[in-house]
């Protein structure tokens, strides 16, 4: 079996367990009596989980800590615009423009 067939083999395993996380979700979720507790702290779970990736994105580069200022600054932009709850296009497009001209600055 070549590495392409064994990738698309892969990938569609993923997207069907992918697929099927999300019809359960669906199928149980009446069926499913979660404790108070519980569903108070989902979705502070939710928002946890999210920061943990952004911070990994942030701060690492190919395993290790990545070094300069351009990308944290670039997150930060796009962090006070999503607050300010500007369009989803342009705290994109700041993020990575802000971040850009920083390194055209000279910046790591």
């Amino acid at each position: 079996m070549s590495t392409t067939t064994k990738t698309l083999l892969v990938i569609a395993a993923l997207a069907a367990g992918t697929y099927a996380f999300r019809v359960a979700g669906v199928l149980l979720r009446d069926r499913l009596v979660l404790p108070d507790r519980l569903r108070h702290l989902l979705p502070i779970a939710a928002t946890t989980l999210l920061a943990a990736l952004v911070a990994t994105a942030v701060f690492t580069e190919s395993g290790r800590v990545a070094l300069g200022v351009a990308r944290p600054v670039g997150v930060l932009v796009g962090a006070v615009l999503a607050w300010r709850r500007a369009p989803f296009v342009v705290v994109v497009v700041a993020a990575a423009a802000t971040a850009a001209l920083l390194r055209l600055a000279g910046l790591p």
